[in-house]
């Protein structure tokens, strides 16, 4: 399967539907990106300037921080794949937040979603 379609595009084409997904859901902005600082080591400054240099998502996940130690805890299927047999690295990190953004959506409790 040929990803570098994903990995090519901007997080900051893909995160405002991250919003618009869980603020129709009931949850808000802040939450989501609390999510995304756990997942990525990120903080609200280099958030937003990946967003403003419309950085790829290659990019996005290669500059983090850190990936959380708990992400190996996030399990469950996502768009057809379980996230904890993904076997390219890259592709598990997007799926990862996909997950994570569903959680929310879904009403699943933060502590639950941050895997506490």
């Amino acid at each position: 399967m040929d990803n570098s379609r994903v990995y090519k595009m901007s997080f900051a084409s893909v995160y405002p539907h991250y919003i618009n997904k869980v603020e129709k859901k009931g949850r808000t902005k802040q939450e989501l990106d609390e999510v995304i600082f756990w997942l990525t080591g990120y903080d609200a400054q280099t958030l937003q300037q990946h967003i403003d240099n419309k950085t790829n998502f290659e990019d996005f996940f290669e500059q983090a921080p850190q990936l959380n130690p708990n992400v190996t805890k996030i399990t469950g299927v996502i768009c057809g794949y379980r996230v904890e047999q993904i076997e390219d690295k890259l592709m598990q990190k997007v799926r990862y937040l996909d997950k994570l953004v569903d959680e929310l959506a879904k009403g699943k409790a933060m502590d639950k979603i941050l895997r506490k």
